[in-house]
């Protein structure tokens, strides 16, 4: 833990807005929306009370919201915003521009299913329709997790390896509006942890002219793209690396993924977001070392290696995702990792489990069912259905 810590009480849209406010950054553009609306609203009193230095844009719309961030980040801001569902939806379209264009704008998304029907509670249905916009996307367990991965993200989106936009997402009301004892860290120590904002190809920058936005068809869009695959796939390193810098100030330890009771572990949930606590629970109350959890923290870029290598000894898996892929074989974090299996010689079975739609409640009994469902199927060799429903009325 660093020396200089002020312990408070704050939800997860406090607490994010905390961080922006140690940062302060050039630009905020926003449009608000449940449940992400406090982070912004928060922060615009940060403004008024002239606590920043930042320029506040009320703009009227996501789409809007995120134009204005393009543009700013472009000019040479140091740039942030924030957004849930709908919103988020809306801006999809600008969240491509905002990659292709290597602009290193970090967005806090307050997790929220997308209508219909109308619905403002949780899943990931928002930020999973995003997860191929060329965004790196880091996923919060809880409140103090969203803190320090926004402080972070400043970090991996600005490192000359990646230049690419960062989303920061917590899970709708489940942590950006519950209370949780919070560890901020002193002012001086994260303005010294991110830096000055060191823009390249400045849009202003009348010496040294760039073109933003240009038009690349048959002849450079294909390596364009390229060029970004390698930004995310350098990502893997610089995350780690941040990682590793940001427990020397806080003491708190991340990766691209968290391997919780899994040394002896014969079966394991891999989860994102907050019901990774659930299962840590419901591990410690059952005393079984042979009951494991991967949490993933980094889904953009998605660590193969580290997952593969963390469940190389686990018999069975279960896949827990909070969002659907119709037509799919499965959540889109199934398919992920089973596809990062496909060229392992020895592999655990694999089981997909779609839960929590629209923030529908995740009990310890439904984890209790999910790994007595991976006892079964070691015992028995039959996987039974491959794609499951927790909580689900009819099934």
């Amino acid at each position: 833990m660093s020396k200089m810590t002020n312990i408070m009480a704050l939800n997860g849209n406090e607490a994010i807005a905390e961080a922006m406010k140690q940062i302060n950054p050039d630009v905020v553009a926003s449009y608000p929306i449940t449940p992400q609306t406090i982070i912004v609203e928060r922060f615009s009193e940060f403004v008024s009370d002239g606590l920043v230095d930042t320029e506040f844009l009320a703009a009227e719309s996501e789409h809007s919201a995120m134009s204005s961030c393009i543009g700013a980040a472009a000019a040479g801001g140091r740039t942030m915003t924030a957004t849930s569902s709908q919103g988020f939806a809306l801006m999809l379209e600008m969240l491509y521009i905002a990659s292709s264009m290597r602009l290193p704008i970090v967005m806090a998304v307050a997790n929220r299913a997308l209508s219909g029907p109308i619905n403002i509670h949780c899943d990931h249905s928002d930020s999973m329709s995003g997860r191929d916009s060329g965004w790196i996307q880091i996923y919060s367990e809880n409140v103090q997790e969203a803190y320090d991965n926004i402080i972070q993200a400043i970090r991996i989106s600005e490192n000359k390896d990646v230049r690419l936009p960062v989303m920061v997402c917590m899970d709708g009301f489940t942590t950006s509006h519950c209370v949780e004892r919070v560890e901020i860290l002193d002012e001086t120590s994260v303005k010294n942890f991110v830096g000055e904002y060191e823009m390249h190809n400045s849009l202003l920058d009348i010496e040294h002219p760039v073109t933003y936005g240009p038009i690349a068809l048959q002849d450079y869009y294909f390596e364009h793209k390229r060029q970004l695959l390698d930004a995310m796939d350098h990502a893997i390193t610089v995350i780690e690396n941040t990682s590793e810098e940001f427990e020397k100030l806080s003491g708190r330890k991340y990766g691209l993924v968290e391997a919780y009771n899994m040394d002896e572990a014969e079966i394991a949930i891999i989860v994102i977001g907050s019901t990774a606590g659930t299962v840590k629970s419901f591990i410690d109350g059952s005393g079984n070392n042979k009951l494991g959890l991967l949490k993933i923290r980094s889904f953009r870029p998605f660590p193969i290696k580290e997952i593969t290598n963390k469940l190389k000894n686990c018999r069975a898996v279960a896949v827990l995702d909070r969002a659907l892929s119709p037509g799919s074989l499965g959540g889109p974090l199934f398919t992920e990792v089973r596809s990062a299996f496909y060229d392992e010689q020895t592999k655990p079975i694999i089981l997909s489990y779609i839960y929590g739609l629209g923030g529908r409640d995740t009990t310890t009994n439904m984890i209790s069912q999910v790994y007595q469902d991976l006892e079964s199927t070691i015992k028995t060799g039959k996987t039974g259905k491959l794609v499951n429903y927790l909580g689900l009325r009819g099934e």
